[in-house]
């Protein structure tokens, strides 16, 4: 055996082998499922994980964006007339959000944690100094005042109404933005405190909340099942919420927004407990992202989650009492927000009804701005950029016994909105892209050997193919040696060429009789 066809030998076996690896092990998917058992093992909140460590404090800067409704035309609005409304802001604030008190409960299955949040005003990003501008907008104690009243008699309505009028209280207040996002002493308040000790005279859409935390939470670690990752087991003790008017509205489903377990796909959906919307939502798959060189699936709310119970039969729960419910896009929470009548939806009413749009001027909903959503690399299950944003809006109608209530409108009122957001640092970024192409590698590894057998496959064609044309060069040649060998030669096929004309005899015969042809005769013997 010549040294070719040893070689053809040999590529065609490690060939044979290559292929049947790589085919074995792409479709029992060893490596994938090897890589998958070890992320569900590493991405738990045990406290020798990593992900612990960037899960107890959490490396990206959060902002806080404060946007306010500076109304415009407040006279005209309680004359009857359409609220006009001018954007001021952003007021932005760094969020400081570390886990604190953590304690692991049931063999490391679950674990407790406080989570308080501390904000610092960050001027840079700001459109302004809160603590200057001045800012017009609904006076949302006396609004508490009057819905608290509604029920009583008018008789007890109209005197409150003429107490509140000497001492000066309107429906519209002029305060600083930093007063009514941070607290100030409300005169009306504080005349209800001397009646009502438990009532707080100070008012502010985050009076007591810079530095405080939103519950007690108890998380499941994943330890048992990845699929638990990061989700709620309880908050302030409970599984349950009794604020609305059904079961299933009363779940406290999903994480607090801050992890999701791994190897998301696009057909599910992420649920997140959000404390200051007292409920929970679900997001769903929307696009394909890329932040810092990360491919990441985008999930935001669907328009059913806040869509009307005519819509969504479902979110009848969250009408309360049950049957009061109100259009698509907005949700009543008094429940959980001591009685005042507080209105949450997206942005400028985005995915709400146009009724609530276009009874104020000065909306303007778009999807690039308004929209909240999350961008979550889908085999880590890390959020890598995060947008949350939320209005707070109040409902202003008229009133018996409120005098200065008897001509406006109906109106779901907009107060402010929040931007809050998050995206990967550079440093995390770039040891999330580090460990995901290790993962692409090892992934595709059967796909490495298959390609190398396919390879070998071409060259083992090309050398059989010269191999074969080789053989039939050397058949040819033996071929034409034999038969030349065989042919006769030049000489043996030499011949003299025959004349057709007659010989012309020659002296020396001239005297000799003609002879026909060749003949054999004896000479006469002379007598």
């Amino acid at each position: 055996m010549t040294r070719r066809s040893c070689a053809i030998y040999a590529t065609g076996i490690v060939c044979a082998h290559l292929l049947i690896v790589g085919i074995a092990l792409l479709v029992a998917q060893v490596f994938q499922t090897m890589i998958h058992n070890r992320l569900k093992k590493e991405l738990t909140l045990t406290e020798k994980s990593q992900v612990f460590e960037s899960w107890k404090n959490p490396p990206p800067p959060v902002y806080m964006e404060y946007y306010f409704f500076n109304v415009t035309n407040p006279g005209e609005f309680v004359a009857g007339k359409r609220a006009s409304v001018k954007q001021i802001g952003p007021y932005t604030y760094r969020e400081y959000r570390p886990r604190e008190n953590v304690t692991f409960l049931e063999n490391g299955t679950k674990v407790y944690a406080l989570n308080p949040k501390t904000f610092v005003f960050v001027p840079e990003k700001s459109a302004g100094d809160p603590k200057v501008d001045i800012l017009t907008t609904v006076n949302i104690p006396y609004v508490a005042v009057m819905n608290e009243l509604n029920s009583y008699s008018f008789f007890l309505r109209s005197f409150v109404s003429m107490y509140m009028n000497s001492l000066g209280v309107e429906l519209f207040i002029n305060r600083t933005v930093h007063e009514f996002l941070w607290g100030f002493k409300d005169p009306l308040l504080s005349k209800v405190k001397t009646m009502k000790p438990e009532v707080d005279e100070y008012f502010g859409l985050m009076w007591k909340k810079n530095g405080t935390h939103e519950g007690q939470f108890v998380f499941h670690t994943g330890e048992q099942n990845y699929m638990d990752y990061g989700k709620i087991d309880t908050w302030n003790g409970l599984r349950q919420m009794s604020w609305w008017s059904s079961n299933q509205s009363n779940m406290i489903n999903g994480t607090d927004g801050a992890v999701f377990h791994p190897l998301i796909n696009r057909n599910e959906l992420l649920y997140i407990f959000a404390a200051d919307l007292c409920r929970s939502i679900h997001l769903a798959f929307v696009e394909d992202v890329e932040v810092k060189g990360i491919t990441a699936y985008r999930f935001a709310p669907p328009r059913d989650v806040l869509m009307s119970p005519s819509e969504n039969p479902v979110n009848e729960g969250f009408c309360v009492p049950a049957g009061d419910c109100l259009g698509t896009g907005v949700l009543k929470v008094s429940v959980c927000r001591d009685g005042a009548p507080i209105v949450v939806s997206f942005p400028h009413f985005y995915q709400a009804d146009p009724a609530y749009i276009n009874a104020v001027e000065g909306m303007n909903p778009n999807k690039e701005e308004h929209e909240t959503y999350l961008d979550l690399q889908p085999t880590t299950g890390v959020p890598i950029r995060a947008c949350k944003r939320a209005q707070l809006n109040i409902i202003l109608k008229r009133v018996q016994g409120f005098p200065k209530t008897r001509f406006i409108n109906h109106t779901i009122f907009p107060i402010m909105f929040v931007n809050e957001t998050a995206t990967i640092d550079d440093d995390s970024a770039a040891q999330m892209r580090m460990l995901l192409l290790i993962v692409n590698i090892v992934s595709n590894f059967p796909l490495f050997i298959v390609g190398m057998g396919i390879i070998l496959l071409m060259v083992l064609v090309v050398l059989f193919c010269r191999n074969r044309q080789k053989k039939n060069e050397v058949k040819r040649i033996d071929f034409t040696e034999a038969f030349h060998s065989f042919a006769p030669t030049k000489d043996d096929m030499a011949y003299t060429q025959v004349s057709d004309k007659p010989e012309q005899p020659t002296e020396a015969s001239s005297n000799k009789p003609a002879r026909n042809g060749s003949y054999i005769a004896m000479s006469p013997v002379e007598t």
